[in-house]
């Protein structure tokens, strides 16, 4: 069974359209949710949590429709919202303790369980620190931390790595991944990051101003295809170097296309293309950084969407 599915999904805020005839059908597993601000993740969310009605079509979360079953929903389902909402002077520790008795779980369970999901997240010394003298990460963790306490089925998390630094966005990235699978645990991540979610996600739904641009399996959309991507290094005693370099391709009947000093090369013969790229760059007295395989990425999907 599907995670999500949704059917020509479409919400209207007077006369701006968040999603557009959205339908998607998403399996186990880690989905990320991925667009520019206002591309409508979080107005998916919310209508897949039952705290908004659509305008029109249909969505099913764990097999219920988050209209009439809303509050069982909620039960099966944990969520990590985008804004900092936590309540500044209560400790990280009841506040996650509390949204787990809220979701139903008995008291000295929850409180087990938030001590567990706490120490999980890296915040086992600090969990009884006010939330309002933790950092952005502490926070963003203390999140995660209450999104899963209540053992659910589908966490869905609304730019969990938003305001940290590189580090801490691995780290987060990591977190999630283990909970999704060692408790299995399906997971939606919403982020504008198209890079942290090729590395972390298996399913991918991509939105442009509320309108579908992809949903599918990521390394069917993303991945290896035919060509090369040459980056060559600019040199000042040879300003022409990588000019020259691609006009000698294009003279040998190479598909290519020069972007800043990075060289697109199209082709099925990945040997061919290496030996002509060779010959192009000594000719030209060049300098290489890397010569990798061409890759599809989550930009070219939007990159195509807009032309």
């Amino acid at each position: 069974m599907a995670v999500l599915t949704t059917s020509n999904l479409t919400m209207q805020f007077g006369a701006q359209r968040a999603l557009a005839d959205v339908s998607i059908e998403v399996p186990s597993g880690v989905t990320g949710l991925v667009g520019a601000n206002g591309a409508g993740k979080t107005t998916l969310m919310s209508i897949a949590l039952g705290l908004r009605d659509q305008t029109q079509g249909a969505i099913r979360v764990l097999g219920l429709d988050p209209r009439q079953d809303g509050a069982t929903l909620r039960a099966m389902v944990g969520y990590g919202p985008e804004r900092n909402v936590l309540p500044e002077d209560m400790p990280a520790f009841d506040f996650v303790k509390h949204l787990a008795e809220i979701r139903g779980m008995p008291r000295n369970e929850a409180r087990s369980r938030a001590s567990d999901v706490l120490w999980l997240v890296g915040l086992g010394e600090e969990r009884f620190r006010a939330l309002g003298t933790m950092s952005t990460g502490q926070r963003q963790r203390v999140k995660l931390a209450q999104s899963i306490a209540a053992d659910p089925s589908f966490v869905l998390l609304d730019e969990p790595t938003d305001g940290l630094d590189p580090v801490q966005r691995d780290e987060m990235l990591a977190l999630i991944r283990q909970i999704s699978e060692e408790f299995s645990i399906d997971v939606m991540l919403s982020s504008h990051l198209l890079e942290e979610v090729e590395r972390v996600c298996d399913n991918i739904v991509a939105l442009d101003a509320g309108v579908l641009v992809a949903s599918g399996p990521l390394d069917e959309l993303v991945g290896d295809e035919d060509g090369l991507t040459v980056e060559l290094v600019a040199i000042d005693d040879r300003p022409d170097a990588v000019v020259q370099t691609l006009e000698r391709l294009r003279g040998r009947g190479v598909e290519v296309e020069l972007v800043d000093d990075t060289l697109h090369l199209r082709g099925t013969d990945r040997n061919a293309l290496v030996d002509e790229v060779r010959d192009a760059i000594a000719a030209s007295e060049a300098r290489v950084r890397r010569i990798v395989n061409r890759r599809r990425t989550l930009e070219d999907l939007f990159d195509r969407n807009a032309s």
